[in-house]
């Protein structure tokens, strides 16, 4: 290996490394003013949060005030998936763990899951997959659309 590849190894493990830093709870790479990081860090976790809370509104409302805090301490040392991803974790992980609170905001952040169950394939792991339909439920849908529309 020449002197620019080893260099380029080197950069990669560092910015490798100060990306672990920021998004996943890594800690702070030398050579950084902790104050100013942990700044940067606390930023990206607010945008993550509001992401989320646009791709899973009535999770988010269902936590109120709360739901910054909740998402942050959840998504601290984890690494984001997107916010779809990061959506179906949290939600799944409140609504065993009971962490949805009580009231009107409860049951429509659990059934706004339950519908994201109902039309995404989503193990955990991999991206989530629109699921398909039997063709006998999508004439059924169909027929149920027109209905609606012509009544």
């Amino acid at each position: 290996m020449n002197e620019v590849d080893a260099a380029r190894a080197r950069l990669g493990d560092q910015l490798a490394g100060l990306t672990e830093a920021l998004v996943a709870g890594a800690p702070v790479p030398d050579g950084f003013d902790e104050r100013l990081f942990t700044v940067a860090r606390s930023s990206l976790l607010n945008k993550r949060a509001s992401e989320v809370a646009h791709t899973w509104p009535r999770l988010a409302a269902a936590l109120g005030p709360q739901w910054r805090a909740t998402f942050r301490a959840w998504a601290a040392e984890r690494p984001p998936r997107g916010s779809l991803c990061d959506g179906f974790d949290l939600a799944r992980y409140l609504a065993v763990t009971g962490g949805i609170p009580a009231g009107p905001g409860r049951r429509h952040a659990l059934a706004e899951l339950a519908a994201r169950e109902g039309h995404w394939r989503y193990d955990g792991t991999r991206p989530p997959k629109p699921r398909r339909l039997p063709g006998f439920a999508k004439r059924w849908i169909g027929r149920a659309k027109t209905r609606v529309l012509t009544a």
